[in-house]
């Protein structure tokens, strides 16, 4: 993709006599005022230039972080832009991405495709951006790269009917910005042509680059990128991009972007890590080339340490164990900042979604804390984040209590995770010997790593004590994190329409909803818009409500001459509603239909739909400000909702949760709902407003439950939640990491569950011969009794087995057969199935002599089994007691298997049990040959 050059030639450049140039170094065009200027000046892999403000700023003062944040936004406020406050980071109202990576993440698509208006036109906002792609250069390149960084955007919508600025007066401010705000000379400027693409939009941009450091970049986004085919927008939008971080750098002109924004922060970890007194000579001119580091597929670690070794006349060895532990600091310092945002917003670690970017920051911090010697103080280093960060964002000191809770149980998981990997990178390394493979490829490090959590470097660990090489790409995370930042949001579950049934209504026009006008009307009466294939009907208007947000469709019926049509399904087809009915009339176009709803079904849904979001608030409120909706279904005997949390619920955590349903539910809180400009709703609540996910649309339906919840909603609900009655939690459990399930029901169903649960407990008091009130008691003594009895049964049949054990020759066993040097028992336990018994005197008959392998085998009359034990010395020889088991147990029509000296199996065959023993008796044979 490419421009002309007259999309770059500005009336600004020609008065202020700059001139067009090609880079020799990396072929691209730039414009300059210094006519003796030969290539582009950006510090960048194909040597450009090098770093000149470092030791030297070029602006009139020094600013900090917070400093520059403000000078930005203050300039442009001046000049007629409103200042927006930032956006969160977790893009939660865009269903294509996971984290807020640029300024105009926050008003694609709608506002600059027409669909809704900006919040203000201009405006000006300074957003906190992640981008975990460029997590392997974080370190390395000094600052050139954060994870986390801010963005200023000053951006200004151009319809056809309204033009505010475009290319020349964009580039007019930034100029004035640097040379007159910052003080920097105007001949020190350059700008570079480039083109911009993403988030599904295009357009040509400039880059603006002071003393090697590239500092803004300038977008004019004017194309729909369709197909790989530029489509004109009808809105031309001004999107610029101010490194905040790194024009705070500029002006500090300090060795790093790290000293610049972290200071004495940056200063505690280097203390805690003992790294000293550092070579601020060396450091100075590695700082200065560090802009030509790059890590991608094409550039390794140890290239680039060795260009930039040559640069500085230092062995590359000297200079990697002088850089590495630096930059291992710097990258502590960006990514426990950029974990600490994401946890602020509520991103519950996990293995899935953002939750999955999450844990990938964590176990990336570990890996550099404990090459640090400092694992133990990732606590100490979050903390003091939160209390530099939390001045301009104060929701992070408000979350700091959840944030260290959820890095420790991060941290517990991550210590399960690390005892499960050594055995399955045994088993893979033991695979792969016997393929005579040397090396644990990159795709089964990737899969140990999404599969299991398994970080690269925890996998070489166990594989180096296997004598096992292991590929792994430098750019590792970076991969991982490309994959996963694009990944598809689920939704709630809705039936998608089939292709012909869009073609079917996409001349029709659309259907009036007055389900959002009156949600208690049970009947109505309507004109027919079309009849499809004599099974699906569309109305002019309707009260029936199609399946969406996971609430299921209306059902009911139509009435049309005396006869009545059952509907048994309604769906959105785009703007249109189309009714399914079974045993569809004579109906034509302008035919007149009465109604009905199924009332009882849709009234019950309607308190479902209610209170799944007064469930959601009370989850929010005992557990903690993480807690977000991950998805609901609503029923009319029960409904459930997915919520974020980063542990198992507790008993006593569901009963807080239902005590405070209960409560807001005797409150008789008014439910009201209303239609909102997005904007206008975001900035009235917040985006605790995206529960549900993203909502499309110029207007998002809002409904807002007294104080209690607000969120953007298409459901049916009720008017006050005084007429739910009543909420039992039935039921609560694990539905995958990171999200938990509470399952639930209304009304008479939940006086129903209670009900059924009392009769239970009725039940349980009877067969015991207990009171309800001494339940638990009894129990507790005939648990206590059962223990002690099978304690004194496992001693016994210890004894047993061991009397039994030491006869060898004894009348117990069928038979005693040496095979080849390998002695053979057998023994049918007849109509005593006991498997420990079976399994200790196996254990005394091995124990005495590896080399002999046990038979034993039995039923119960309905049921048959069979085991075989076998010695080190029998294993030795080729016995493999999982083969024989998986096998025979075939044969009596079950399953079974295990580990060559020892394996079970059972089935219902019982009369091929003999048959089954033959088979055992026969594969041993074979084995011992």
């Amino acid at each position: 993709m490419s421009f002309p050059p007259e999309e770059y030639r500005l009336p600004f450049f020609k008065e202020a006599g700059f001139v067009r140039k090609r880079c020799p170094k990396c072929g691209q065009y730039f414009w300059t005022q210094n006519h003796k200027q030969e290539t582009c000046g950006e510090a960048r892999p194909e040597g450009c230039a090098p770093y000149t403000f470092i030791g030297n700023p070029p602006t009139h003062k020094k600013h900090t972080l917070r400093e520059m944040r403000e000078a930005f936004l203050s300039f442009f406020e001046k000049r007629g832009h409103m200042r927006i406050k930032p956006y969160p980071v977790v893009a939660r109202w865009r269903d294509d991405i996971y984290l807020t990576h640029a300024s105009i993440i926050d008003f694609q698509p709608y506002v600059t495709e027409g669909i809704a208006p900006p919040p203000a036109n201009p405006l000006v906002i300074a957003q906190p951006c992640i981008r975990l792609v460029d997590i392997a250069n974080t370190g390395p390149t000094f600052g050139k790269y954060f994870t986390l960084f801010e963005m200023g955007g000053h951006h200004a919508f151009n319809y056809p009917d309204k033009e505010v600025y475009w290319k020349d007066q964009t580039t007019r401010y930034h100029h004035e910005f640097v040379t007159e705000d910052l003080g920097v000379k105007s001949d020190e400027v350059t700008y570079k042509e480039e083109v911009w693409s993403g988030g599904g939009n295009a357009g040509p941009c400039v880059e603006c680059i002071i003393r090697g450091l590239e500092v803004a970049t300038l977008v004019f986004m004017q194309y729909k990128v369709v197909n790989n085919e530029l489509v004109k927008l009808p809105i031309r939008t001004v999107d610029t991009g101010y490194g905040i971080d790194r024009y705070a750098w500029l002006s500090q002109g300090a060795p790093s972007g790290f000293h610049a924004i972290y200071g004495s922060l940056l200063d505690k970890i280097f203390e805690m890590a003992g790294i000293g007194k550092i070579d601020k000579d060396l450091l100075v001119k590695v700082a200065k080339v560090s802009g030509i580091v790059s890590l991608d597929k094409t550039v390794s670690r140890l290239e680039a340490r060795k260009k930039i070794a040559d640069l500085v006349n230092v062995k590359t060895d000297v200079l990697d164990k002088f850089l590495s532990p630096i930059e291992n600091v710097f990258a502590v310092a960006d990514h426990t900042k950029c974990l600490s945002f994401i946890l602020s917003e509520g991103v519950v670690p996990s293995n899935i979604q953002e939750g999955y970017l999450a844990r990938l920051l964590y176990r990336r911090i570990y890996r550099l804390l404990r090459m640090l010697g400092i694992p133990e103080r990732l606590y100490d280093i979050v903390d003091m984040q939160v209390d530099l960060w939390s001045k301009d964002y104060p929701h992070l000191k408000k979350m700091r209590n959840e944030i260290m809770e959820m890095l420790k149980v991060e941290e517990e998981k991550f210590q399960e995770t690390i005892k499960r990997g050594e055995g399955l990178v045994k088993r893979i390394s033991n695979e792969l010997k016997v393929k005579n493979v040397e090396e644990i490829p990159t795709e089964i490090v990737s899969e140990l790593y999404d599969s299991h959590g398994l970080p690269p470097e925890i996998v070489e660990e166990f594989a180096e004590k296997e004598s096992l090489k292991v590929d792994v790409p430098e750019n590792f995370y970076a991969l991982i994190a490309q994959r996963h930042m694009q990944a598809a949001k689920p939704v709630e579950e809705e039936v998608k329409p089939e292709e012909w049934l869009n073609s079917a209504v996409s001349d029709l026009p659309a259907t009036v909803l007055l389900y959002y006008k009156d949600q208690y009307v049970k009947e109505f009466e309507a004109k027919v818009q079309k009849v499809i294939d004599d099974e699906y009907l569309v109305l002019d208007q309707t009260y029936f409500y199609p399946e969406g947000g996971g609430q299921p469709a209306d059902t009911g019926y139509f009435t049309f001459n005396k006869k009545k049509l059952e509907v048994v399904d309604v769906r959105k087809v785009g703007r249109v509603v189309v009714h399914k009915i079974k045993g569809l009339a004579a109906l034509k176009k302008g035919s007149t239909v009465r109604c009905g709803i199924d009332w009882d079904k849709r009234y019950s849904l309607m308190k479902n739909h209610t209170v799944t979001h007064l469930v959601n608030g009370a989850a929010r409120r005992v557990l903690g400000e993480h807690v977000w909706q991950f998805g609901t279904q609503k029923g009319t005997e029960s409904s459930r909702l997915d919520i974020s949390h980063y542990r198992r619920l507790t008993p006593d955590e569901v009963h807080q949760i239902e005590v405070l349903a209960n409560q807001a539910i005797l409150q008789n809180m008014q439910v009201e709902t209303a239609w909102m400009p997005r904007s206008e709703a975001e900035s009235r609540y917040g985006f605790r407003l995206y529960q549900g996910g993203a909502v499309p649309g110029k207007e998002i339906r809002v409904v807002k439950t007294g104080d209690w919840d607000v969120e953007a909603c298409a459901g049916t609900h009720l008017k006050s939640t005084g007429e739910i009655g009543f909420i039992k939690i039935i039921h609560s459990e694990k539905v995958q990491d990171g999200v938990e399930r509470l399952v639930y029901s209304v009304g008479i169903p939940a006086l129903k569950a209670v009900q059924e649960r009392e009769q239970l407990l009725w039940k349980v008091s009877e067969i015991l011969n207990a009171p309800l009130d001494k339940l638990d008691k009894t129990a507790e003594k005939l648990v206590k009794e059962l223990k002690e009895a099978n304690a004194e049964k496992r001693k016994l049949v210890k004894e047993l087995a061991t009397r039994e054990g030491a006869g060898l020759g004894a009348k117990a066993f069928e038979a005693v057969e040496e095979i080849n040097g390998i002695k053979l028992l057998k023994r049918d336990f007849r109509e005593e199935i006991d498997v420990n018994r079976m399994v200790q005197t196996a254990n005394e008959i091995i124990k005495r002599d590896e080399a002999t392998v046990a038979i034993f085998y039995g039923t119960d009359g309905n049921n048959a089994r069979i085991m075989v034990m076998a010695g080190k010395t029998a294993t030795e020889k080729g016995v493999n007691a999982g083969d024989i088991v998986s096998e025979a147990s075939a044969i009596i029509g079950g399953g079974g298997g295990g580990k060559p000296n020892f394996a079970q199996g059972g089935g219902t065959k019982v009369k091929k049990l003999s048959e089954a023993v033959k088979k055992a008796e026969e594969i041993l044979r074979k084995q011992l040959r």
